[in-house]
Order: structure tokens, then C-alpha cells, then sequence
């Protein structure tokens, strides 16, 4: 249970935080990621996608670590919520027909560790 809380309390932190940022500014992510902005609508998707919906998955991330009712439904958002997610992204940068930089990599490297681990947590339980 220890993997699992440590888990969860350190997706809890990374979702929220880098979702106030993304919140605050999405630029920042936009930028991160390569991405152009090039209108309101896009600047609100952005707000929207890499801010509202992080900070909700870190604030269900912190409630999971905080109690223990909502722990093994933390651990599988992380599974199935990131561990999709890390799929899609490798599926899509295989199909890529241009390069990726090192933000590809990172996230691939950190959702696929937090699904790996979220899972031994789960099955540990």
C-alpha cells in the first residue's frame, strides 16, 4: 500500500501543479508541446485540456491518497486514465512520419512508469 499512496500523492502533485500552470498560462504546455495557438478557441482547449482536466484527475489523485475508500479507484485512473494515454502516444509517435522531441519521450517514459507502477500497487493490494 505504501507504492500505491506514494503513487498517488505524487500524481496528485504533478497533475494539480503543472494543471494551475497550464491553467494560468496555456501557452506554456502549448509551447512545451509544439503546439500553435492560433485563437480564442484553441487557447481555451488548451486551458481546458492540459489545466482543468489535470488539476481533476490530481484532485481525485489526492482524495485516493487521502482516503482509503477511494484508493483502489485512484489506482485504476492512473492504469487505465495514463496507461491509455501512454499508448496512444506511442502508437501516434510510431506513426509519426516526423521527428519527436524530448517532450515525447519524457511523457512517454513518465505514463508508462505510472502505469506500470499503479498496476503493481493494484495487484499488491
Amino acid at each position: 500500500m505504501i507504492l500505491g499512496r506514494t503513487l498517488l500523492g505524487i500524481s496528485a502533485l504533478v497533475f494539480i501543479g503543472y494543471g494551475l500552470v497550464s491553467l494560468a498560462s496555456p501557452a506554456i504546455p502549448s509551447g512545451l508541446a509544439g503546439l500553435e495557438m492560433s485563437n480564442g478557441d484553441a487557447f481555451a482547449e488548451i486551458g481546458a485540456m492540459y489545466g482543468g482536466l489535470q488539476i481533476g484527475i490530481g484532485i481525485f489523485c489526492l482524495l485516493a491518497f487521502l482516503k482509503s475508500d477511494f484508493y483502489s479507484a485512484g489506482l485504476v485512473l492512473l492504469i487505465l486514465g495514463i496507461g491509455t494515454l501512454a499508448m496512444a502516444r506511442l502508437i501516434s509517435f510510431l506513426l509519426a512520419t516526423d521527428p519527436v522531441s524530448a517532450y515525447t519521450y519524457s511523457a512517454l517514459a513518465y505514463e508508462f512508469t505510472t502505469a506500470i507502477l499503479a498496476t503493481t500497487a493494484l495487484l499488491k493490494k
